[in-house]
């Protein structure tokens, strides 16, 4: 079967991942049967799913009426009825192998060729495919919670799971507008969890031995090295007691702290006590300045040896992997770029020298790992690792594209709302250093998903650096000064770092459910990348101060107003308005363009006699081009002109 193929779908199960896989589907234009052994749990989810719709055409999320998305879900109790004639059937009931054992077994039954599908965050794909007497058509398919807002799925093979079939769920996933990464072995934890497991299982050893204290941990992690929460905050929020049975259930040692807190029954949030208070109130209250002195290498090559063991065993590529833990765990960048960028020579060491003093199997380097350093492939500085880095350099936080005279560059960091990191704006200097000016007529710069354009810059992202090297100006002032037009094509929020970004660019189009602020304010900040500058100089006074003193957010029509946008329009004409500048901006006289941007931006900050001068100038150096004698030729003819650059 391919996707193609696929016309209707069942989901099994109406709980919170139920009913959110069955939104997914219905947002995504298939017709879909929820089921669930009682109508009120089946009515429950429905009523769930009626209340997010409504969630998102409020925000303006919705291309259609929350009754369109509706109409396509049918609701059922009866297994038979609900499965027959599905060409896809998805199965998110509880976490208990028996009983999802049980149900893939009475599919045979009802089903002949639809493919099988589990929602499994843990449990063996190959265990519960061998219910059935079709493992081929069986594939793991892991939304990750919320469906509706999480970006990622794994599609995991079982042991006798056909290509044809995971290679339709993976082209599904992609159907439904997330991003899918194969598992291509029934491995414990699949990708995500298995490399996200040493982020608390180590933090949990490392405090049970009295190195350190929870609080200095959590601020090490988040703060050093721009994690979104610290290990022992998101096992209070994941509930501690899931941790623990996922490690035993792998027959693995548990930190002592862990046991602690599961025999006093304090599993975090849900219990208000974990590993912090939250009946008291004052919730995971760490700070920056705790834990300077935490070894967090330690927890980071536990992760890294993870992922080794797994592209080692041919389990996932290493852009799977960094794919997994940036959409599913929110981590700022994967940890295969994070281990180049460290060393794997460093990483190797400190496996080894752990492994040295404890014994504990834990810290047994992957085979993997040690081939890599063997061979010389430590990293980004020796021009490989885990990856290649070569001439031609590939991009982790941007996609870029040249044609017919236009790049496109694209933040993409969308799991993030592209927010601009350290490794981002060198990447967005690095695509401009490198293009080719004979080529290159005009760049545009988009935001990747449908929520932002950039909505700041990633303070998580610049962690662990000196405060002097935390500087994001470069990037705008690249951007700002690039010989060529720059247009900001905006759609969703443009806060920030990302505000700055987009007033470095010569020309902005936005849609009209936009926004643009500077919250920096907020955070006892000012704008760091030429924003009170470039507002100062847009604005009148009064409304520059406004925007940044306040730190509100105003919408599309306002910053239009104010002369921030060129233009405030609908979604529907946005690509149709954004061809227009595009096409005049490349088919324009390059020369000229570039004279025309020098001028204006110079003689800005320059007396009107000064920047007079500088217009005269320019005006008479271009008399001499080939491209004037060629636009004065088209004139006369009557014809478009073909500027060359000449």
């Amino acid at each position: 079967m391919t996707v193609e193929e696929i016309e209707r779908v069942t989901v099994l199960g109406a709980g919170n991942m139920g009913h959110g896989i069955t939104e997914v589907i219905a947002l995504a234009g298939y017709d879909v049967t929820m089921r669930d052994i009682k109508r009120e749990l089946v009515d429950d989810g429905y009523g769930s799913i009626e209340w997010s719709l409504e969630k998102l055409a409020e925000k303006g999320h919705l291309e259609e009426p929350p009754e369109a998305v509706l109409s396509r879900i049918d609701l059922e109790v009866d297994l038979e009825a609900a499965v027959v004639g599905a060409d896809l059937i998805i199965e998110a009931a509880p976490e208990r192998m028996a009983l999802k054992r049980d149900i893939f077994a009475e599919l045979d039954e009802y089903t002949d060729d639809a493919i099988l599908a589990t929602n499994t965050s843990s449990l063996s794909i190959t265990e519960i495919a061998s219910a059935t007497a079709h493992p081929e058509r069986v594939c793991g398919t892991h939304f990750f919670n919320p469906p509706v807002k999480m970006d990622l799925v794994e599609v995991i093979y079982g042991a006798g799971t056909s290509d044809e079939t995971a290679e339709t769920c993976h082209a599904f996933v992609e159907s439904l507008g997330k991003t899918p990464i194969y598992v291509r072995k029934d491995v414990n934890g699949f990708v995500v969890n298995s490399v996200l497991g040493p982020f608390g299982d180590e933090a949990g050893w490392m405090v049970s031995e009295g190195l350190y204290e929870i609080r200095e941990v959590d601020a090490a992690m988040v703060f050093q090295r721009g994690y979104p929460m610290g290990p022992f905050e998101l096992g209070d929020l994941t509930g501690i007691d899931v941790g623990y049975h996922v490690r035993k259930e792998a027959g693995k040692e548990v930190p002592p702290i862990v046991e602690e807190k599961i025999e006093a029954e304090e599993l975090g949030r849900k219990t208000g006590k974990g590993y912090y208070d939250y009946e008291s109130g004052e919730g995971a209250d760490y700070e920056r300045g705790q834990g300077e002195s935490v070894d967090t290498l330690r927890i980071e090559a536990r992760m890294i040896n993870e992922a080794a063991k797994l592209i080692g065993n041919d389990v996932a590529t290493p852009e799977a992997i960094d794919t997994g833990l940036r959409l599913g765990a929110g981590f700022p960048e994967g940890p295969c770029r994070r281990a180049d960028d460290l060393g794997l020579d460093r990483v190797l060491e400190k496996l080894e020298s752990l492994h040295e003093e404890s014994g504990a199997q834990r810290y047994e380097p992957a085979d993997h790992l040690r081939e890599l350093v063997e061979s010389g492939r430590t990293g980004k500085a020796a021009g490989a690792g885990f990856y290649e880095y070569g001439d031609e350099r590939e991009y982790a936080t941007i996609e870029t594209t040249l044609e017919e005279g236009l790049l496109e560059i694209t933040l993409d960091r969308p799991e993030r709302l592209n927010a601009l990191s350290q490794e981002m704006a060198g990447e967005i200097v690095h695509a401009l250093d490198d293009a080719d000016l004979d080529e290159v007529r005009a760049v545009t710069f988009e935001g990747a998903g449908d929520r932002a354009f950039c909505a700041g810059a990633d303070i998580t992202g610049f962690a662990g650096i000196e405060p002097h090297e935390k500087e994001v100006t470069p990037v705008h002032k690249h951007v700002a000064e690039f010989p060529r037009p720059t247009l900001a094509k905006i759609d969703g929020y443009c806060l920030g770092g990302g505000f700055e970004l987009a007033l470095a660019c010569d020309l902005r189009i936005a849609t009209e459910g936009s926004n643009f602020g500077f919250p920096e304010i907020d955070l006892g900040l000012i704008p760091g990348g030429g924003g009170t500058q470039r507002a100062i100089r847009m604005l009148p006074d009064a409304r520059a101060k406004e925007l940044i003193f306040r730190g509100d957010h105003i919408g599309a029509e306002r910053a239009a107003e104010w002369g921030l946008i060129n233009r405030a329009v609908s979604e529907s004409d946005f690509e149709e308005i954004v061809e227009e500048f595009v096409s005049d901006l490349t088919s324009g006289p390059p020369i000229a363009l570039r004279k025309a941007k020098r001028v204006m931006n110079r003689g800005r900050d320059a007396d009107f006699e000064t920047g007079l001068e500088m217009e005269s100038q320019a005006f008479g150096l271009l008399l001499g081009t080939e491209d004037v004698a060629e636009g004065t030729a088209a004139f006369s003819e009557d014809r478009e002109p073909e500027f060359r650059g000449e």
